[in-house]
């Protein structure tokens, strides 16, 4: 399953659970880059839950659209990937550090509230 929603003039909410075909893959990619149109400085939070590797064909797909994709995450700004996969964090933490101008940080899937805050302010609030 994978949900994509504008929720504000600025902002991309993704949801993704399960397995993603090529086709899905193909589906998801499109309605990322309609949605993300007109956005400037935008903010992402991105839940995972329940992940499974895509597919095959579905990487191939990803790859093939790459070019597409990286101008497309360059209208984003601040990425905060919700999860409860450690090695999903650690992953989405370091494509951060390589994509110029943008900062992606991860969080486990009881600190959602924590994400939304540092979407907005940029700060974690501490409990």
């Amino acid at each position: 399953m994978l949900s994509i929603k504008k929720t504000g003039e600025n902002r991309l909410d993704i949801e993704f659970a399960g397995d993603l075909n090529g086709k899905e893959m193909e589906k998801a990619l499109d309605e990322f880059v309609l949605l993300s149109q007109g956005i400037d400085e935008g903010r992402m939070l991105y839940q995972i839950r329940d992940f499974h590797l895509p597919s095959f064909g579905a990487m191939v797909i990803k790859l093939s659209r790459l070019p597409e994709l990286l101008r497309t995450m360059a209208r984003y700004d601040r990425v905060a990937i919700v999860t409860d996969t450690d090695w999903l964090q650690t992953v989405a933490e370091l494509e951060g550090k390589l994509l110029p101008g943008l900062e992606i940080k991860a969080f486990d899937l009881d600190e959602e509230d924590d994400a939304e805050a540092w979407l907005v302010d940029g700060v974690v609030q501490l409990a």
